[in-house]
């Protein structure tokens, strides 16, 4: 292993993606590691804002079907530019809600509860807003939390797949699953349970908040039901970015379960009818009009990835958590950390997990370097060198300014307590 940082600028010169770097604004002197809690901000995305603010101004309410981007087909251009993400046709994906409640949408829509085929499947490591949406689903249709299954994890960081499928019984109505797991960063092998939900007569749907952006997906080849996420941790859409989700067209025709102004045919959503047309694709699944200004900035955040590549980008991800496990375990063999993601590149998502028992202290001394990591509780540290602009020089840094933490004790300068916000 080579652990010079001449290595580290040879990896960057290497790079296909290194001019990236420079259509982002980059704080300060800041090694910014949490791309996988909020995306920078990028030139592009902050010129969309600002396209979208004049067109209100030149416009006002004409903005809705004049200018280089109408609103009224706003959510369904963001959708197709947001499509080949995740391995769908542009008219299967809409950019809009938030993560939870496009989740609720969808599972009021897709959740039908017959016979014995009462419960829904999910796992107890998934996010917590997740868990008590289907919660609060569950209670809607008369169900106590004794109808949601969640499967164990052998590990307290990952899932077995075997696990996961043993767990399809014939009382299973719905499932849903993370596409990668917020702490540990593993991939469930979406194909694979796809197909075996399939088996079994379940739907199953997944929440790609953590993969997104950042691993390829294929859901239609796949035969995924639906999916859901957030568009501010890798594509970078900025803090409260409206959120996008995924029906396969296998379900088009079927009114959603939460109806709206926006669920309807567009054609038809004028004549003001109290009988509601819904969208024959998956438009049919927005509830309120398009937050115009929460959206705006994905227009020129998904022109990056567009430019450059998915695959590309999962290239270098893999490249750069590789590098960074690498020198962990060159520079910091014996001083307490534990590598909890997967090693292997086909189930290893887009950050590092490590945990350690002063974890907390240790993510606050970081910062005081210069160096954003993120915490999570109880002893965990995720790092997430981002493809589009971060540098293998940074990966080498952060390496060596948290042996000089560990070296120099630093970290006992603070409380081993998270903030109110980890």
């Amino acid at each position: 292993m080579n652990t010079e940082k001449a290595y580290a600028y040879y990896l960057d010169q290497q790079d296909d993606l290194k001019n990236f770097r420079n259509e982002f604004y980059i704080p300060d002197k800041t090694i910014y590691f949490d791309g996988n809690s909020l995306g920078l901000l990028s030139k592009r995305a902050e010129q969309a804002v600002e396209a979208i603010l004049s067109s209100w101004k030149r416009y006002a309410i004409d903005g809705w079907s004049e200018g280089a981007h109408p609103w009224y087909y706003f959510s369904e251009k963001l959708g197709a530019l947001s499509a080949p993400l995740v391995g769908a046709n542009p008219e299967e994906v809409i950019v809009t809600g938030s993560t939870t409640t496009n989740l609720h949408q969808l599972v009021a829509s897709f959740y039908k509860p017959q016979g014995k085929k009462t419960k829904i499947l999910a796992d107890e490591l998934n996010f917590p807003s997740d868990i008590y949406a289907l919660k609060s689903q569950l209670q809607l249709k008369g169900y106590d939390s004794s109808h949601l299954i969640q499967v164990q994890s052998q590990d307290g960081n990952t899932l077995d797949t075997q696990s996961i499928i043993e767990a399809m019984t014939d009382e299973v109505a719905l499932i849903v699953l993370p596409g990668v797991l917020y702490r540990s960063g593993q991939i469930l092998d979406m194909k694979v349970l796809t197909k075996e939900a399939h088996k079994r007569g379940i739907l199953i749907g997944f929440d790609l908040c953590h993969s997104i952006g950042s691993i390829p997906h294929y859901l239609s080849d796949w035969g995924v039901d639906f999916a859901f996420w957030c568009n501010y941790k890798h594509l970078n859409g900025g803090p409260g970015s409206v959120a996008g989700l995924y029906v396969n067209k296998k379900h088009f025709g079927k009114e959603p379960g939460l109806a709206g102004w926006f669920s309807s045919d567009k054609e038809k959503q004028f004549d003001m009818e109290h009988t509601l047309t819904p969208a024959d694709n998956s438009g049919a699944y927005q509830i309120g009009t398009p937050h115009l200004l929460s959206a705006a900035p994905l227009l020129g955040a998904l022109e990056l990835f567009q430019e450059a590549g998915i695959k590309q980008i999962r290239e270098k991800s893999l490249h750069l958590t590789n590098y960074l496990m690498e020198l962990l375990e060159a520079e910091l063999s014996g001083y307490g950390f534990t590598i909890a993601n997967p090693i292997d590149d086909e189930t290893r998502g887009g950050h590092v997990f490590l945990e350690h028992k002063e974890a907390a202290r240790i993510c606050k001394a970081l910062k005081v370097d210069s160096v954003v990591p993120d915490f999570r509780t109880p002893n965990g540290i995720r790092l997430a060198p981002v493809a589009l602009y971060n540098t293998f020089e940074e990966v080498w840094q952060t390496v060596k300014i948290l042996k000089v933490i560990m070296d120099e004790e630093r970290y006992k300068e603070f409380e081993n307590k998270r903030g109110v916000i980890a």
